[in-house]
């Protein structure tokens, strides 16, 4: 313990004297007028603040002085308030202030100054006070300043943590609040967007203002009011677009007066216009950003199909015609489908948007050169053409002259007639005058079009349509020319595909009655250049079968016929060529990979359809067909045989083909032996083999083929009169595929019945409404005569082997012979 310290007290305060008892002699002020600088401290004291606690004032009435005390009130609350921005110190560690008004006021600090320097300052002042009071030792001191950097260390990582607890939560709450105002945001442009939609569709007149609005709202940062601004946009203009063009008013009309009705009208045309035009640059710029594209093609493709009258429809089917080779199938689709229906409904724009839609195709298809996707060309199929519009044009042409003349002859005749009478001559002309006038009138009022205008426009439609058609083949061609071939063992080059090959033969086959005569001999060259796989007809047709399918080759023969057929008066030309493609595609035809359809077409076009027939060529096509159904599907199949039956019905003596003569029978001709591998169905012998694959095909597993069989096979020479099937390939392939189709889900829900039945035990009953599911075929029946069926294969190749060892054993015996013949003869005689 240290030695005590005296306590040094203040001294006492002087004695009060009262403001009464106080007098001023003449001395005291005659010293303060000689000494006024010591007399600064008197002109320096604030009397406002000493008067302003004055309860009382004299001559004041109670109003005015109420106010002057709500003013003090009003006053002390600004004080208030200036004092909390500061951090009050504490009332122990300082001392106070004492105001007139008897008030104590403690100091305060600003809140820039953090907490610990305020603790320290305190702590100093603290610190001197106590040393002003009571003086402490250097141990003493040392330790209390120890302490305080302690408690200061303390406070600083409390206050830290404090600041990183708060700090998430600040930020959370941060989040939160943008996350409504956004919300709030959000609720309320869409509902302005339903408040201007309504208000326009319920009176677009007297609202078209809001129109400008709703563009202005679909320009907005977040994207989803942009797509609900463009949807609500398509939804009004779809309803308050007039159905006539809007032409503007001149500057000459604008100078006119007009009435109020007229000017209102203008008005409204003028503000509508200018905010479709607005929306379609909207449109048009969205259309090309990801984001924005499906929902801009689908407004471009909606107001192009309700209003394909309107104004600005060019730009609308420029974007339309654009995407409709896109990769996007889902705006490929969108696409197709509008420029389908363009063409279908032309009552709406009276066929001009049919011309133009085609014309941007053709000269798509041109600046891509024929690289796009095939529905580009498909859309050409919904195209319909008046074909007695296009085929009787010169007539009527003839006829309207004819009737001009007879106009004129009677004409002139009343004229004769009328030079006597000068009255009626006048009269008569004023007549037809106002004749023409009230006809052109009409004529202009109505919205038929004439004949002349229609039979131009379709002319342009249907020129522009082979123009695309005709370049797809020369480019086909041309591509196919520079193809490199194909080297044993080495790798060919990259080629150039051929997407819309297929479509423009399909187009060339609806509309083959329409082709310009012109254009009909470079047409079946270049269809029998496509359609040939023969290497006996030049490199070119090599080329053809490498990069060509099947089906494609097929629907060249197909075309070429069409073409022929629908102009048999205006050509001649023989269609042996595509016979013999047709007799080397069959073997080429592969189920899997080329469609059936075409195949079952073709048989039907090219075997069914024709009356005349040569009988080598046709005993050929039956014995390659009987074979073909050998190796193939049960569709492809049937549709072979429907057409071995027409063949054997139409032809009799081609009914040896079914009598198993050695030889071959004496209508063998003059080839003695069938050559399967005959390129030519004339030179192929087909004549003096017999159809043993019926046999075959009588035991298939499908009843309805074996059952076909066994009715061919039992066909002869004594029935001649045989009524011919009104079944066709195509028919029989078709039905033969939905048949192997309900087969396939019948199965399929037998083995989930099967599989239920046992999860559920044998007791479970299953059945599919009033029928129980059961199996199409007997599973050991198929598999007898599949097992029959392959012994039989089986065995037709085991005799080939044979046959072949047996002919190179007598062979070398030939050779051996001729071997000794001629030693015997070169050995010399003794």
């Amino acid at each position: 313990m240290g030695k005590k310290q005296k306590v040094v007290l203040p001294p006492d305060l002087p004695p009060e004297v009262l403001d009464d008892e106080v007098e001023v002699s003449d001395e005291d002020l005659q010293f303060i007028k000689e000494n006024r600088n010591y007399a600064s401290l008197l002109s320096t004291l604030d009397t406002h603040s000493i008067t302003k606690h004055v309860t009382r004032v004299a001559d004041a009435k109670d109003d005015a002085l109420e106010k002057l005390y709500e003013k003090r009130m009003q006053k002390n609350a600004l004080k208030k308030e200036k004092e909390e921005t500061g951090l009050q110190v504490d009332r122990v560690d300082a001392l106070p202030i004492k105001t007139l008004d008897g008030k104590l006021h403690y100091r305060t600090a600003s809140k820039a100054v953090s907490e610990n320097d305020l603790s320290e300052e305190g702590t100093a002042e603290d610190a001197i006070a106590d040393e002003g009071m009571v003086k402490l030792t250097k141990a003493e001191k040392r330790a209390k300043l120890k302490k305080m950097k302690k408690e200061a260390k303390k406070q600083g990582k409390e206050v830290a943590k404090v600041e990183v607890e708060e700090t998430p939560h600040a930020a959370v709450l941060a989040e939160v609040k943008e996350d409504l105002t956004a919300e709030e945001t959000f609720e309320s442009k869409k509902c302005k967007l339903a408040e201007l939609g309504n208000a326009l569709l319920t009176d677009p007149e007297s609202n078209i203002k809001l129109l400008k609005e709703m563009v202005q709202l679909s320009k907005d940062n977040d994207h989803t009011i942009v797509k609900l601004g463009l949807l609500s946009l398509l939804a009004v203009f779809k309803d308050i677009v007039p159905g006539y063009r809007i032409r503007l008013p001149t500057e000459k009309e604008l100078e006119m007066k007009v009435s109020k009705t007229v000017r209102k009208m203008r008005y409204y045309e003028s503000t509508l216009l200018s905010a479709y035009k607005a929306y379609l640059q909207r449109l048009v710029a969205l259309e090309k950003k990801p984001l924005f594209q499906h929902v801009a093609v689908r407004c471009i493709c909606s107001l192009l199909d309700a209003n394909p009258h309107f104004n600005f429809r060019e730009s609308l089917l420029d974007a339309t015609v654009r995407n409709i080779g896109s990769t996007d199938e889902a705006i490929r689709k969108v696409c197709c489908s509008t420029i389908k229906s363009l063409f279908t409904n032309e009552g709406k724009h009276g066929g001009e948007v049919t011309v133009e839609a085609v014309r941007l195709i053709a000269d798509y298809v041109k600046a891509y050169n024929c690289q796009l996707h095939p529905d580009s060309v498909d859309v050409f199929l919904s195209l319909s053409f008046n074909e007695d519009l296009l085929k009787s044009g010169k007539t009527e042409e003839d006829q309207k002259l004819k009737d001009k003349k007879s106009k004129k002859r009677k004409h002139t005749d009343a004229s004769n007639q009328l030079m006597e009478n000068d009255r009626k001559k006048s009269r008569q002309e004023s007549i037809s005058k106002t004749r023409k006038e009230v006809e052109a009138d009409y004529k202009a009022a109505s919205f038929a079009l004439d004949v002349m205008e229609r039979k131009q426009m379709q002319t342009e439609t249907l020129s522009a349509v082979f123009e695309t058609y005709f370049r797809i083949l020369k480019h086909t061609m041309q591509s196919i020319g520079a193809r490199p071939e194909a080297n044993a063992g080495a790798l060919s080059a990259a080629v150039e595909p051929l997407p819309l090959l297929a479509p423009c033969l399909k187009g060339l086959a609806k509309f083959s009655h329409l082709i310009d005569l012109d254009f009909m001999g470079d047409l079946m060259n270049h269809l029998k250049v496509l359609a040939s796989g023969s290497s006996n007809s030049g490199n070119t047709s090599d080329k053809c079968s490498k990069c060509l399918s099947v089906s494609e080759r097929l629907q060249c023969c197909i075309v070429a016929f069409k073409v022929m057929r629908n102009n048999l008066d205006a050509l001649n030309v023989d269609l042996q060529d595509f016979f013999i493609h047709l007799y080397n595609l069959i073997l080429e035809y592969r189920p899997g990979r080329d469609q059936g359809e075409v195949l079952a077409e073709a048989l039907k076009i090219m075997l069914c359809d024709d009356k005349q027939h040569d009988m080598q060529k046709t005993a050929a096509f039956i014995k390659r067909l009987a074979t073909f159904s050998l190796c193939v599907g049960s569709a492809d199949s049937m549709a072979a045989l429907v057409t071995v039956k027409h063949l054997l019905q139409k032809n009799v003596k081609c009914r040896n083909l079914l009598e198993n003569d050695i030889g071959g029978g004496s209508v063998s001709g003059t080839i003695p032996k069938y050559l399967p591998h005959s390129t030519d169905p004339n030179l192929s012998g087909a004549l003096a083999s017999v159809l043993w694959e019926l046999n075959l095909l009588s035991s298939h597993y499908h009843t309805a083929i074996s059952t076909l069989a066994s009715g061919i096979s039992s066909m002869s020479t004594a029935h001649n009169q045989v009524l011919l099937s009104k079944s066709s390939p195509q028919l029989a392939f078709k039905e033969m595929s939905l048949d192997q189709e309900l087969c396939f889900t019948q199965q399929t829900g037998s083995i989930k019945l099967k599989n239920k039945r046992r999860t559920n035990g044998p007791a479970a009953s299953l059945s599919i409404g009033s029928t129980t599911v059961k199996s199409s075929f007997d599973d050991n029946e198929l598999q007898r005569k599949l097992v029959s069926h392959f012994m039989v294969h089986h065995d037709i190749k085991e005799n080939e082997r044979l046959r072949k060892e047996l002919d190179r054993t007598a062979l070398s015996l030939q050779l051996y012979e001729q071997y000794k013949k001629q030693k015997k003869q070169s050995k010399p005689r003794r």
